[in-house]
């Protein structure tokens, strides 16, 4: 037969709402502490034994009621049936980088999952399961977020370092080495690709002088050296000698006399006035 003591133990428990801290239990009771570890031990016990569909257990610093592990289907079709609202990937995400990076600011948040974290932070906060834990000393004294034992108790943990490790999520060594030298060959090849495109974009018209010349305006080029023995600047008629002479054979007093033509008294025109 249980004890008033044990009894007692499962009446508060029963209608707690939260988690009961042992040094409350010793105070509500007027036993020592030590004496309230062993009376809800030995109750977590026989409610093995009597293999109950409930469990006396330790969460978020206290002791409390839980349904056993094996019914959860059950629990969670009870649950859900009336339960419309589920946490987005998002707030997943952001729940998980704070239960792990705590303290954190939104600043390391948003910088972690690459997008503002502003309203995902804000929804937590508002389901209880992220508060505000202190103020970052550095510059601009941000804002840090922790958990809540809200959390703890969702999750059936007594502490946040019974969260399981990260270590097994992440890929090791090895396989980050391969992926670095998938990245970098993919790297090359592309870099690769890009000169040789360029190559082949100049064509045998950027490397030969053809019979198209395009400094020519006519699409020919008129060549004036001599062929066979015949000049064909001579051979030119006058038109066409004027349009192949190069700047440096033309009269530079011919041009400035054209541009100063001569009054009808004799005197020349300034051009620059």
């Amino acid at each position: 037969m249980a004890s008033e003591e044990a009894r007692a133990i499962e009446a508060i428990l029963m209608v707690a709402e939260e988690p009961v801290a042992p040094h409350l239990l010793a105070q509500l009771l007027e036993v020592p502490p030590g004496r309230i570890e062993d009376l809800c031990r030995d109750l977590a016990d026989a409610y093995r034994t009597d293999d109950r569909g409930f469990d006396l257990v330790r969460v978020a610093g206290g002791y409390r009621f839980q349904s056993h592990a094996d019914l959860a289907p059950y629990v969670e079709r009870f649950v859900l049936e009336s339960q419309s609202a589920r946490m987005s990937a998002a707030a997943l995400e952001t729940l998980a980088i704070v239960a792990y990076k705590q303290p954190v600011s939104r600043a390391q948040v948003a910088s972690i999952r690459g997008v503002n974290a502003d309203g995902v932070i804000r929804t937590l906060q508002t389901r209880g399961f992220v508060e505000e834990v202190g103020r970052d000393p550095g510059p601009g004294q941000a804002v840090l977020y922790g958990t809540t034992t809200l959390l703890l108790e969702r999750l059936g943990l007594d502490t946040i370092s019974q969260l399981p490790p990260l270590a097994q999520f992440v890929p090791g060594p090895e396989i980050m080495d391969a992926l670095e030298r998938s990245l970098r060959a993919d790297r090359d090849d592309g870099v690769g690709a890009d000169l040789e495109g360029s190559d082949d974009d100049q064509g045998p018209h950027d490397h030969d002088q053809g019979p198209h010349d395009d400094d020519d305006p006519h699409g020919e080029a008129f060549d004036l050296r001599a062929a066979d023995g015949v000049d064909l600047r001579a051979a030119a008629g006058p038109a066409e000698r004027d349009r192949n002479r190069h700047p440096a054979d033309a009269d530079p007093y011919g041009a400035m006399e054209a541009q100063n033509p001569e009054r009808t008294d004799g005197s020349e025109v300034n051009p620059f006035l």
